[in-house]
């Protein structure tokens, strides 16, 4: 039996390379930062989630270490059995208080956050209306729920409303959007969708991932850049990005909805709680989170130039203010040889090309971090620029 789907997996992968979309993944020697080795050389890191330089800072990584000593190396349980440790609680007690929400409830990534958020509270007689470029696993978590599905154009408010209206039958309606769009850096128009919301009487879910401990004046995320943190009924987010960038998940929101979601969300109930390390090092970056003005004034700093030079050089950028600045190429070939020059010259950067984006729209994905220096971010641009030129006369050559 094997044999035959042996040569269709093969045919697969086959299919998948010859399109020029296979995923290759770069061993790295050491720990995630700006500076990383790969290859046996060393390279600067433009495409890491690393966005506040905390994936290795020594305050996170000693208080890891104290807690394998403290907590142990793992839980072999799940939260209801015997996986709770009492900094499992002060972890939830804190992203609530940090974000102003009544209850939060942990999960092993974000990704289980929103695969067991909406069918352990929406059912068929309800409606989820959701952004077209929403992450994946909200995707997931929506095909696992047996609500009605409306989905509304990227950030089009007007499109929306269409569809509140088509979904206006349902017994509840909850809005759902990613905060910050990963693939174009691009920030979701919270205080338009919760107008919305309250006039068509609609629950509003936002993923922040990419904006929760450095976007806003506090790292609050988008609701509070956005002056609507009182308006969001949940929020789901990783700690696997600006907060530490180890793994891990949570919902946050009404009491209410943390505690149903302890009874049914079927990967909290299922999968071994957070390791005690993770938690301990969580909680670390999340206090160096609260007073890290100046790590995001340097984020900030990073991005804005970073988007002034590359505009100077000719280059067309996703307009925005967010670390995460695509490079808009097209081409898919294109986007891959500048990305394959810029790593042989020293600057690690990713293409993205279809179906990851649409087509046409290929593009490098850089993501800038507090840990990057003004200098190493002009590196970046020139990386940029000599890539461009010598793609432009290899072609020109052939």
């Amino acid at each position: 039996m094997y044999t035959s789907f042996k040569n269709h997996l093969q045919g697969e992968l086959d299919a998948i390379d010859e399109a020029g979309l296979t995923k290759r993944e770069n061993g790295i020697a050491g720990a995630q930062g700006a500076r990383v080795e790969t290859g046996g050389r060393e390279v600067l890191n433009f495409c890491a989630n690393n966005y506040l330089g905390l994936a290795d800072d020594p305050r996170v990584r000693d208080a890891a270490r104290a807690a394998l000593e403290e907590w142990g190396f793992g839980m072999a349980s799940v939260r209801f059995i015997c996986g709770t440790q009492t900094q499992h609680l002060e972890l939830e007690r804190r992203m609530s208080e940090f974000l102003g929400t009544e209850a939060t409830i942990l999960y092993s990534s974000c990704f289980d956050a929103n695969g067991g958020l909406f069918e352990a509270l929406l059912g068929p007689d309800d409606a989820i209306i959701s952004d077209e470029l929403n992450h994946a696993s909200i995707i997931d978590g929506i095909r696992l729920c047996k609500a009605q599905r409306y989905r509304y154009r990227n950030r089009d408010l007007a499109d929306l409303e269409e569809q509140l209206r088509a979904a206006s039958g349902a017994r509840f309606r909850a809005i759902v959007t990613d905060g910050v769009f990963s693939m174009d850096g691009s920030i979701a128009p919270l205080e338009g969708i919760c107008d919305l919301a309250e006039a068509y009487d609609a629950l509003v879910i936002v993923d922040d991932s990419h904006a929760t401990g450095f976007i806003g004046e506090h790292g609050r995320g988008t609701p509070e850049l956005c002056g609507v943190e009182r308006r969001i009924d949940v929020y789901t987010g990783t700690f696997g990005k600006a907060l530490g960038g180890a793994s891990g998940g949570y919902v946050s929101a009404h009491r209410e909805i943390v505690d149903l979601l302890r009874q049914r969300s079927r990967p909290y109930l299922f999968s071994n709680s957070l390791a005690p390390s993770v938690v301990a090092g969580t909680l670390a970056a999340l206090d160096l989170v609260q007073d890290a003005g100046e790590l995001r004034s340097q984020l900030r700093d990073n991005a804005a130039e970073f988007r002034r030079l590359m505009t100077e050089a000719g280059f067309d950028l996703v307009p925005g203010e967010h670390p995460i600045i695509p490079v808009m190429l097209g081409d898919a070939k294109l986007a891959v040889d500048m990305a394959a020059h810029m790593n042989a010259a020293g600057i690690y950067v990713t293409p993205f090309s279809f179906p990851v984006v649409p087509r046409g729209k290929a593009r490098i994905r850089v993501q800038l971090s507090a840990a990057h220096t003004i200098e190493q971010v002009r590196r970046c641009v020139d990386a940029f620029v000599a890539a461009r030129d010598a793609v432009a006369h290899s072609s020109s050559a052939e």
